[in-house]
């Protein structure tokens, strides 16, 4: 079964039942602002038909902001109905997406569909692991280098220039 999820034809869903009773919707194309609507209509239609939805995320190109809130509405939908929503394979930009914006944390994704219909865990860790932070100096080394240079008591303000300190609330030039 093939539905349009946007008048323009920009994603496509196509759903057939698997044996362990998942019906299992393969999404192909964008899912964006255009198809979101749509798309979510759809899902639900099939959630009504079949409590356990795996949706096919490998031939989706690009997802927006739109798209992905569909998917998390349609899975919070999913549970109170007293199903599930997993997605599978989602293709890189996809799964950079999920992972960034945190929604691999309200949904199941699962890096194949064997792996969603035999419930195996989800992927280990995040898809792609944090990088630590690291902070760098908001201001250029010319204007911070005289920082240490006063021998005042007196607490620096981070926008004063070299040679200059605030000492109370009153500004003491390093000139007097």
């Amino acid at each position: 079964m093939t539905h349009s999820a946007a008048y323009e034809a920009s994603l496509s869903l196509t759903s057939r039942t698997n044996r362990g009773g998942y019906v299992i919707a393969t999404l192909s194309g964008n899912l964006g602002i255009a198809s979101a609507p749509a798309l979510r209509e759809q899902i639900l239609s099939l959630l009504r038909t079949a409590s356990h939805l795996i949706i096919d995320l490998s031939a989706v190109e690009h997802a927006d902001a739109s798209g992905l809130a569909a998917l998390v509405g349609s899975g919070r939908r999913a549970r109170l109905l007293g199903g599930s929503l997993r997605l599978a394979a989602p293709s890189p930009e996809v799964a950079r997406v999920l992972s960034a914006t945190g929604i691999d944390r309200y949904l199941d994704i699962f890096p194949t569909i064997r792996a969603a219909t035999t419930g195996q865990p989800s992927l280990p860790g995040p898809m792609f692991p944090e990088v630590p932070y690291v902070q760098r100096p908001s201001r250029p080394a010319e204007v911070t280098a005289g920082r240490q240079a006063s021998g005042r008591a007196g607490s620096r303000d981070v926008w004063s220039r070299p040679g200059e300190d605030l000492v109370g609330r009153g500004r003491v030039s390093g000139w007097s």
